[in-house]
């Protein structure tokens, strides 16, 4: 049973991950077209490997997810910034892209809901950034990791407008199993044989165990959804307490489970920030200069995975310290 399994994936996996779609989205996605990954780490990596090659452009959003640089540029792939602000909900327009370098980029990555502001596209933004991307042949790569933690309906998939994307989740975030290191691809076909080849040399399979945990994980939605109302709970309260604390310039927080916050009224060193607010408080926040290598450092990332009571006592140690 803990032998090394395909590649790919093993196939009552797979074929749970097919009927994800179908039942969640309404989609028909292949099991043939499911690839089982060593943690999204490793579709990242894997889908880089065989969708571009070294000096190839693809944008990402700023602020966003910091391994897309490090592991693009660890690759020798350049990752052209994007800027997102409250002004477009931080997420992209088709503007923003023509600015980026339009047709002269070969990849764009979008995380929707996203890390660390939670925001999300909507439908019709969606689809008119793959038909940009389809239209000056640019590979689009979807970051759909924290889909199902969403807070005004379902986020929209790629795969709900263009079959012939790269859709990337994971295991972690809704299906809570952190640490398992499991994630998933959808591949168009052109580059399934190349992701099965370089994960078979890279990684010949992901943790056997983790995979059969997996296929247990979608029996067990009753209490996930009880993971995704305490999320709600918690939401609710900080984007009411945060503001009156100090915190009064919020990303959306449509989806996942955290808050992006513009301290600049605060500080102007978020990092400096976050160590005085941990060493007086007993607070851990994200400083956003990991998301935001320029204008991070006035901003705070606030995760609110945990207990609601834990987030309650949190708003009042923090207005104490800023009182």
């Amino acid at each position: 049973m803990l032998g090394y399994t395909l590649a790919l994936g093993i196939e009552p996996l797979r074929t749970a991950i097919s009927d994800h779609y179908r039942d969640y989205y309404a989609l028909d996605v292949p099991a043939s077209r499911i690839a089982v990954t060593t943690g999204s780490s490793a579709a990242f990596l894997l889908s880089f490997l065989a969708a571009f090659d070294a000096g190839d452009k693809v944008a990402i959003l700023r602020p966003g997810y910091p391994c897309y640089r490090n592991i693009l540029g660890a690759l020798g792939i350049e990752a052209v910034d994007v800027p997102v602000g409250p002004e477009t909900r931080y997420q992209p327009t088709l503007a923003a892209l023509e600015a980026a370098g339009g047709a002269a980029l070969d990849g764009l990555l979008i995380a929707s809901p996203a890390n660390p502001t939670g925001s999300m596209l909507s439908a019709a933004e969606l689809e008119a950034i793959l038909a940009y991307c389809r239209e000056h042949s640019i590979r689009y790569i979807s970051d759909e990791i924290y889909h199902g933690i969403t807070y005004g309906g379902r986020a929209p998939s790629a795969l709900d407008f263009d079959t012939d994307t790269v859709v990337i989740n994971s295991f972690s975030k809704y299906f809570s199993m952190t640490g398992w290191r499991l994630g998933w691809t959808v591949l168009p076909d052109d580059l399934l044989r190349p992701f099965e080849r370089l994960a078979q040399n890279l990684f010949i399979s992901a943790p056997t165990l983790a995979q059969h945990a997996a296929v247990a994980a979608f029996d067990c939605h009753a209490e996930l959804q009880g993971n995704v109302a305490r999320y709600t709970a918690n939401r609710e309260l900080l984007l009411r307490r945060l503001p009156e604390i100090g915190f009064d310039k919020l990303a959306p927080a449509d989806g996942a489970f955290y808050i992006y916050a513009d301290v600049r009224a605060l500080t102007n060193d978020a990092g400096r920030f976050c160590r005085e607010m941990l060493q007086a408080t007993g607070i851990a926040a994200t400083p956003g200069d990991d998301f935001d290598p320029v204008d991070g450092h006035g901003h705070v990332r606030f995760s609110f995975a945990g207990a609601t009571a834990e987030m309650d006592e949190a708003c009042a140690r923090l207005a104490h310290w800023l009182g």
